[in-house]
């Protein structure tokens, strides 16, 4: 999966979409003017290929959401998280509205799906999760997240959990460094990695890990660990969807090697589709270079992660269900100025 330099397309980029090692696009906000030309650019991007490619965008709400303009502002989903002792059932209406409205404005432009929910729990020590994560109690967060990713379904899209086994209990970003957990298995088993294992059965289409060593477990990054993709997410838990890696252009990932080199160890530990964004260079080593065989399971559990069905935009702004969950995040949603930069 790789990423764009611009709102169109030059005719490099649609060579290198036709290369058959690519599988996907992951949007930016550079790559976002308006509703109608972001539109316009999904429909290209799709046109190149059949089956066509898969467009990806973050699109949590708050801080990371990276289409603004003619979108609904969304809220961190933390705000959901705060009423929910006192108001569990509020708490997960807002949840699945939420998540509807992220999903349907999406989808009625062509995006197949966004990297949400974050399961990460709120430790109040993470430099990038914050108020990203729904709760710092894994049982909340499961039960709203559960209710967000239905609104998701309604919509058509696809959930893809984040960051697996847990990014909520390290103080760096794996943006910037290599985080280090120095946990036990045991213990993060009840906490940090509960939301994982009750989701991935039937709620997780696709499942994201983290670029943090946890060094009780083993010496590789999640995301490049067989331990933490085969052993435990697929054998333990079960998981049977799509396991993307986190962008390999990330500090985090730097253990590893060079691009090449950890396209295939993330490949290789599990992963079915690696992310190469943020250095065009990096995305012509790794398709020059890689060599990989086809995996007709590989590409089953990434099919799943199409989007089916949109509604036209114009249809769905004037439905009765995007007007009412327009007023109902409005009447939540905190101050959202702040925006995290992962551009």
């Amino acid at each position: 999966m790789v990423d764009l330099l611009g709102t169109s397309l030059s005719q490099e980029e649609r060579e290198i979409l036709q290369h058959p090692l690519v599988g996907g696009v992951i949007l930016f906000s550079r790559n976002f003017e308006s509703a109608a030309q972001v539109q316009a650019l999904c429909q290209e991007i799709h046109a190149l290929r059949s089956p066509h490619l898969l467009i990806s965008v973050d699109h949590e709400g708050g801080r990371v959401q990276r289409f603004r303009q003619d979108f609904t502002r969304l809220p961190p989903v933390a705000a959901i998280g705060k009423q929910y002792h006192q108001h569990p059932q509020l708490a997960r209406e807002r949840a699945e509205q939420t998540g509807w409205l992220m999903a349907a404005e999406l989808r009625a432009v062509g995006v197949d799906f966004s990297f949400a929910p974050v399961l990460d729990l709120d430790y109040g020590v993470s430099e990038v999760i914050g108020d990203r994560s729904f709760h710092r109690d894994p049982k909340v967060v499961i039960d709203i997240a559960r209710s967000y990713i239905h609104g998701m379904k309604k919509a058509r899209m696809s959930a893809v959990g984040k960051h697996f086994p847990g990014h909520g209990a390290v103080e760096v970003d794996s943006h910037l460094g290599l985080p280090v957990d120095k946990r036990y298995f045991e213990d993060m088993l009840q906490a940090d990695m509960l939301p994982f294992s009750q989701l991935c059965q039937k709620e997780l289409a696709g499942i994201m890990p983290a670029h943090i060593v946890f060094e009780q477990s083993d010496d590789l990054p999640a995301g490049f660990s067989g331990f933490w993709l085969q052993e435990v997410l697929r054998k333990r838990f079960g998981f049977q969807g799509a396991i993307i890696s986190d962008d390999l252009s990330m500090e985090g990932a730097a253990i590893v090697g060079g691009p090449l080199e950890r396209a295939e160890a993330a490949l290789e530990a599990g992963c079915d589709m690696v992310l190469v964004c943020n250095n065009p260079g990096s995305v012509i080593e790794v398709i020059d270079g890689l060599r990989i065989k086809p995996d007709p399971l590989r590409h089953a559990r990434l099919v799943r992660l199409h989007g089916r069905h949109a509604v036209h935009r114009d249809e769905l702004l004037a439905s009765a269900e995007w007007k009412m969950a327009v007023e109902t995040i409005s009447g939540y949603a905190p101050d959202q100025e702040m925006e995290l930069n992962l551009v």
